[in-house]
């Protein structure tokens, strides 16, 4: 049992250096929760309300140590055409952790008249993040120099610049996230790149605004650097109006790498059930891989809450990335 720890371990340390777990601050597909500041700056203060988020994912729920993620957020405007954000994660893996702080600056340009959207935004974030790997409780029998047998930690800065446009009830978003080289030095230079670079693109439509049922399909397309790798998220999304103070709403995602044969790329479908009370949100997510090929088959559970504060009248559109629904 020992021996397979350490091997856990040397296993983990080399896929933080590759893999998802590599990123800063992990993209899932929780910004379907109402929650698009999470993927992109440019969306602090983009509604008329104030939004505080709450989040806990769990994977591999049968799996002991198995990752896990937190994220608390907020931002809201401060000015008509200012806003301020900030999000505090945990994530866990393992033996390996990082968690970190980021702050959000935006700026919201309205070009259109008092009865049209037409909105051009961008936004900056600074982030703080700490990776540490917990060796204390590592004895190999044969001495291995790449264990330390303490618990290791790293400190380091990053950025993201973002970009976003609303015109009427479409929306799209632009961001370039850990725009700068970063240092970690918790393994070995030769397994670890300093490029952890990732464009994203988001592009969505909703429909129905006068209607009892509201459509919003989306998509988005990531794009990793240093990897070449290529993602997809296709997104749609259905509201249901139960009163005038309540909606339910539901979204399915399917994300895919588009590389090489379909049995062997990354596949991943995650349905998501929320519902809004006055300002109120709460949702379930459930994410599971596709394919012949699959990382774990425990798929990963997450539940968000969340709360919208410090309102204004509703914007000229029905797009709930704008407007709180209550």
């Amino acid at each position: 049992m020992r021996e397979m720890r350490i091997t856990l371990f040397v296993c983990l340390s080399l896929f933080t250096c590759k893999g998802f777990a590599q990123e800063v601050f992990p993209i899932y597909t929780d910004y379907l929760s109402d929650n698009v500041y999470l993927v992109h700056p440019a969306a602090a203060g983009i509604g008329n309300c104030g939004k505080l988020r709450f989040t806990y994912r769990k994977q591999w729920i049968d799996a002991q140590e198995a990752p896990s993620l937190q994220t608390l957020s907020f931002h809201t405007r401060i000015t008509e055409k200012m806003a301020l954000g900030a999000i505090a994660f945990n994530d866990e893996n393992g033996f390996h952790a990082q968690r970190g702080f980021l702050g959000t600056y935006a700026y919201h340009l309205n070009f259109g008249r008092s009865d049209a959207m037409n909105q051009l935004s961008f936004g900056f974030s600074l982030m703080y993040s700490q990776n540490s790997i917990d060796q204390s409780s590592f004895n190999p029998q044969i001495p291995d120099p790449s264990i330390s047998g303490i618990n290791e930690s790293s400190g380091y800065f990053n950025a993201d610049i973002s970009f976003g446009y609303h015109y009427m009830d479409g929306f799209s978003y632009l961001t370039v996230k850990n725009v700068f080289p970063t240092e970690r030095g918790l393994v070995d230079n030769q397994f670890e790149t300093n490029n952890l670079r990732r464009y994203l693109l988001t592009l969505g439509y909703y429909w129905g605004r006068e209607k009892s049922v509201q459509l919003e399909p989306s998509l988005m397309f990531q794009v990793v650097e240093y990897t070449g790798e290529f993602l997809t998220d296709i997104n749609m999304k259905v509201y249901k109006d139960l009163n005038s103070r309540t909606t339910l709403w539901a979204a399915l995602s399917y994300r895919t790498n588009f590389e090489g044969d379909v049995s062997e790329s990354f596949q991943q479908i995650t349905p998501i059930l929320g519902f809004n009370y006055k300002r109120l949100m709460i949702s379930y997510t459930y994410s599971s891989q596709l394919g012949d090929l699959t990382y774990d088959q425990g798929g990963h559970h997450q539940f968000t809450l969340g709360f919208d504060v410090l309102c204004t009248p509703p914007r000229p559109t029905g797009c709930p990335n704008l407007n709180t629904r209550y």
